[in-house]
């Protein structure tokens, strides 16, 4: 398939992609949104869309992926930065910078045990806990994913073991 016949195909798709979008947001903004979004990555990945299957289940598996992964950022930034009382352990435990002097002792613990991590752990444990996925991670630091989320499982077990 031609870029210019891929191109087509993507925005002939616009209008069922808007309204699979709008299904998945319910709200016609974030569904915008969602939709350049996707076109966006499936222009990035057209080298990984195999010819002669189905265009418009790559395409709506794109855009189910992509609204799952920033729900996903968005739940825990909204855990992260929630500041009500309800959610104070929350905070306690995430360090969310409350006032409370109990949440700022283990946010400063926790950035601590954080710092202590030889480089090689901290790295990609701090780009992951910023929202970076294990491929943009691996690209970035030139290595493998599967090192990535190696370094990324040790960097925790040892957070947990110094928490401890």
């Amino acid at each position: 398939m031609t870029a210019i016949e891929f191109q087509f195909k993507l925005v002939s798709l616009h209008e069922p992609l808007m309204r699979y979008a709008y299904s998945l947001t319910t709200n016609e903004d974030d569904a915008k949104d969602l939709v350049q979004e996707t076109f966006l990555k499936a222009l990035k990945y057209c080298d990984s869309f195999v010819h002669e299957t189905n265009f418009k289940g790559w395409i709506c598996t794109i855009m189910r992926n992509t609204f799952i992964n920033e729900y996903r950022r968005s739940f825990r930034y909204a855990i992260l930065h929630d500041h009500t009382k309800s959610a104070l352990s929350q905070d306690e435990i995430h360090g969310s910078g409350s006032d409370n002097p109990v949440s700022i002792y283990r946010s400063k613990e926790l950035q601590n045990i954080i710092d202590s991590l030889h480089d090689d752990l901290k790295l990609p444990f701090k780009m992951h806990q910023e929202g970076f996925k294990y491929k943009e991670i691996a690209e970035s630091l030139s290595m493998n994913i599967g090192t990535v989320k190696s370094r990324i499982f040790v960097a925790r077990r040892k957070m947990i073991k110094q928490l401890d």
